[in-house]
C-alpha cells in the first residue's frame, strides 16, 4: 500500500507534470492505477517507482504515469444545453456561409469532440467545419482515435445521431458502438499539455474547456484560461462545466448563462 509520504510525492509529481491538484484521500486511486507499473519494473515500493520517474532512465514512463493519473470517464452529449447552443451557432454559420472551428481542449477519450462533430456535420457542409480534440493523456487519445465505445456512453445521444453516425457492434462486439469512419476522419486529435505554452493553432469560434479546471489550482486555472482565450476569436464562445465558474479566474469574458461565456 502507498504511504502518506509517497502519496504526497505523487501529488507534487502530477502538479509539476500537468498542473493538476490531486486532492487528499486519493491514495487508493493512485496505488490502484500504478500497481501494475511497480509489478512491470519489479519494484518494491511506490517511492522506488517515483525515483525511476525522476531519474529519467525510462523517459516514456513519465507519459505512462501521467496517463494513468489523469484519465477520467466521460460520455456523449454531456450537458445538452451546450450542444443546443452549438447547433444555433452552426446554423448561423451556415446561413452566412462561414466555416466553423471548434476545439475540445480536454477531450479525454473522444466523446466530447465526436458529439461536437455530429452537430456540425448535421448542420454544415463537409468543407465548412473543423474539430480539434486535445488531451494530456496519450492513452485516451489512442482510444479516441479508434472511436470504439461501450453502448452505455451513448445514453444521452439523440437517437437520429446514433443511427446516422454510429455502427452497432455485432457478435463479439455486442454492447459496443463504433463512430462511423467518415466522421471519425474529420476529427483531429493532438497530444497537448494545457499547462505549457501552446503551439500555433489558429483561432477558434468555440472552445470547450469542461470538467477539467476542478483539478487545477487557482493560479493554474488563470494561466490555462488566458492561454486558451488567446486562441479564441473575438465574438467566440468559451464553454466550461456546469459545476465550474470563472469567478476570480478571468473577468474579460461576457457571461451569457451559467458555464457559457463570449469573448468581446
Amino acid at each position: 500500500m502507498i504511504t502518506d509520504r509517497e502519496f504526497m510525492q505523487f501529488q507534487r509529481f502530477i502538479f509539476d507534470a500537468a498542473g493538476i491538484t490531486m486532492s487528499d484521500g486519493k491514495q487508493a486511486l493512485v496505488s490502484g492505477r500504478l500497481a501494475k507499473r511497480l509489478a512491470h519494473y519489479q519494484l518494491d515500493s511506490y517511492g522506488d517507482y517515483l525515483k525511476l520517474l525522476e531519474s529519467r532512465e525510462e523517459p516514456a514512463e513519465l507519459q505512462v504515469a501521467v496517463d494513468l493519473l489523469t484519465t477520467n470517464e466521460t460520455y456523449f452529449f454531456r450537458e445538452p444545453k451546450h450542444f443546443a447552443l452549438l447547433r444555433e451557432l452552426a446554423q448561423e454559420a451556415a446561413d452566412k456561409h462561414r466555416p466553423m472551428r471548434v476545439w475540445s481542449a480536454a477531450s479525454s477519450s473522444g466523446e466530447e469532440p465526436y458529439s461536437i462533430a455530429m452537430v456540425l456535420a448535421d448542420v454544415l457542409d463537409d468543407t465548412q467545419w473543423e474539430v480539434l480534440g486535445t488531451d494530456i493523456s496519450t492513452r485516451v487519445l489512442q482510444r479516441a482515435r479508434s472511436g470504439h465505445y461501450p453502448m452505455e456512453r451513448a445514453s444521452q445521444m439523440p437517437p437520429h445521431y446514433l443511427k446516422r453516425y454510429c455502427l452497432k457492434g455485432q457478435g463479439s462486439e455486442a454492447g459496443t458502438m463504433l463512430i462511423e469512419r467518415s466522421l471519425r476522419q474529420r476529427v483531429q486529435f493532438q497530444h497537448l499539455n494545457l499547462n505549457a505554452p501552446l503551439p500555433r493553432m489558429g483561432s477558434f469560434d468555440v472552445i470547450f474547456l469542461r470538467n477539467v479546471m476542478i483539478y487545477f489550482s487557482l493560479e493554474t486555472k488563470r494561466q490555462v484560461v488566458a492561454r486558451l482565450l488567446a486562441q479564441l476569436r473575438p465574438g467566440g464562445y468559451f464553454l466550461i462545466g456546469h459545476s465550474e465558474t470563472l469567478n476570480d479566474i478571468n473577468d474579460s469574458l461576457i457571461a451569457l448563462a451559467p458555464s457559457i461565456y463570449r469573448k468581446p
